[in-house]
């Protein structure tokens, strides 16, 4: 079996920039579909969803049948549980609401093998192919992708530092705490929250290190790749999924199609 994680190696090349979206039915049939849909990768999201590890495996089954890539978004930056995620097969894990380069180390350490951090080892396991990928413990550290959130206006403050994080694969912008916590909570769209966003990629551009982002339409995905995010995922299933009902029922009941507010990304 081949661990090899192109996810990664695409994101920190930056070449082009990768779409997704946000899984939020905790349903492996939703992420199946999803993942045939063309999307480069898809969010796990274990952070808003009542998902436990098990059910976790059953997704990532699910997204390993399709063309995307699993990106699982841990509940918190909680060493256990990365463990328990990467174990259970992810490769690619996003930690939510990093403030500093201390949580941010947290994060990378909780995800590496010794001595480069402090994971523990197991040799058979779902990540492993139970034991099929013979070079897994020795390839791990180096496949395995680690994303913070940057959630604050202080943890944007901080991104300089938080980037230069060893192990440190990415930085993704969390838009809606983002929002919340500069007082326009369920606004992203708001003025003074899209200045700060186009700010902190342009920042990260010239640190020179991927970052990611998600909107709730097409429309605002372009305008967040025009400010030089590298990656973003719109919506999720759910909205997507929503979102056509109402504009198929408006167009039967004649009545006129309302577009998505930007309130909320997924």
């Amino acid at each position: 079996m081949d661990i090899t994680n192109p996810l990664k190696h695409r994101i920190r090349a930056r070449t082009d920039v990768p779409l997704g979206s946000w899984l939020m039915s905790g349903a492996p049939s939703t992420a199946e579909a999803m993942g045939h849909c063309g999307f480069d990768f898809l969010v796990v999201d274990m952070e808003h969803v009542p998902i436990d590890t098990p059910q976790l495996a059953e997704i990532l089954r699910a997204i390993q049948t399709t063309p995307a890539r699993a990106v699982v978004r841990l509940p918190w930056n909680d060493r256990v549980m990365i463990k328990r995620a990467l174990d259970a097969g992810a490769m690619t894990i996003m930690i939510p609401f990093v403030e500093t380069a201390e949580e941010a180390e947290a994060a990378v350490a909780a995800a590496k093998y010794p001595p480069r951090g402090v994971r523990g080892v197991a040799a058979v396991h779902r990540g492993s192919a139970y034991g099929a990928a013979s070079d897994y413990l020795a390839r791990a550290n180096d496949e395995t992708c680690v994303i913070v959130q940057l959630e604050t206006p202080g943890a944007l403050h901080r991104m300089d530092a938080i980037a230069a994080t060893p192990g440190l694969d990415a930085i993704f912008v969390g838009p809606g705490d983002m929002a919340a916590s500069m007082g326009h909570i369920g606004q992203i769209g708001a003025e003074e929250v899209q200045e700060t966003l186009a700010r902190a990629a342009a920042k990260a551009r010239a640190l020179e290190v991927p970052v990611g982002i998600v909107g709730p339409t097409p429309d605002m995905v372009r305008a967040f790749i025009d400010m030089g995010y590298s990656f973003a995922a719109i919506a999720s299933d759910i909205a997507l999924m929503t979102g056509r009902a109402h504009s198929c029922l408006s167009e039967l009941r004649g009545e006129v199609a309302q577009p998505p507010a930007p309130t909320a990304a997924y």
